[in-house]
């Protein structure tokens, strides 16, 4: 007898909702930017509530009592203006295509989520600025750090150059440098680097869970 195959939700559909969270709410604040809607102080109520506040996590005074655990993921959804928004969800359309085959509906919320909370912690643990932090490079950094433990965990069982993966970590401290340098200091690399680490770590639980090497499966 033939077995009895699993439904799997699409995950392009998933993607596309988050892509239109993000989009929807940066169309919002930009169009109160321009005085098209609301007022202009709509963009400031949402970094003072959304975003990431290190302060908060010391003797800040937050402006409301579950502000110091809502910002670790409300900061992803708000960005610093549409070109950064852009940028970010263009990443994450490309390697969420990428990461489609090998990750259910709930395995890439899993490592989005977890690499949010993680970029955020480590920006709260290595910044000293009392600037915000928005953005959703955190949760996209993770998603490609996913991706990179499977070249890692595949060139290993392989016997392969681990050379490759090594590669392509260096090209993106270098760019972080780059941008880092352009923007004056005002790259959150912390959230970067925490990102990309709760990725790598997410991607070796669900393997370890799955009991072996993460398998390809296609969604509908």
């Amino acid at each position: 007898m033939g077995s009895r195959q699993k439904h799997v939700p699409p995950l392009g559909a998933a993607i596309v909702a988050l892509v239109l969270a993000n989009v929807g709410i940066e169309l919002v604040l930009t169009a109160a930017d321009y005085g098209v809607l609301g007022t202009q102080r709509w963009r400031a109520i949402a970094y003072q509530n959304g975003a990431f506040w290190a302060g908060l996590l010391h003797d800040w005074r937050p402006n409301f009592p579950a502000q110091p655990w809502t910002m670790f993921l409300s900061y992803s959804l708000l960005h610093s203006g549409p070109v950064h928004m852009i940028g970010n969800m263009l990443v994450l359309w490309v390697v969420g295509r990428i990461l489609r085959l090998r990750l259910g509906v709930k395995g890439f919320f899993f490592v989005y989520l977890v690499s949010a909370v993680g970029g955020a912690l480590l920006f709260g643990l290595l910044t000293s600025s009392p600037q915000p932090m928005v953005g959703a490079s955190g949760a996209l950094f993770g998603l490609v750090g996913t991706w990179q433990y499977w070249r890692w965990s595949g060139r290993r069982r392989a016997r392969r150059s681990l050379r490759p993966v090594l590669q392509t970590i260096a090209v993106l401290v270098a760019l972080n440098a780059v941008v880092w340098v352009l923007q004056g200091g005002l790259l959150a690399w912390e959230t970067h680097l925490g990102g990309f680490v709760a990725g790598w770590l997410a991607a070796a639980l669900i393997e370890w869970k799955r009991g072996g090497p993460l398998r390809r499966r296609h969604v509908a």
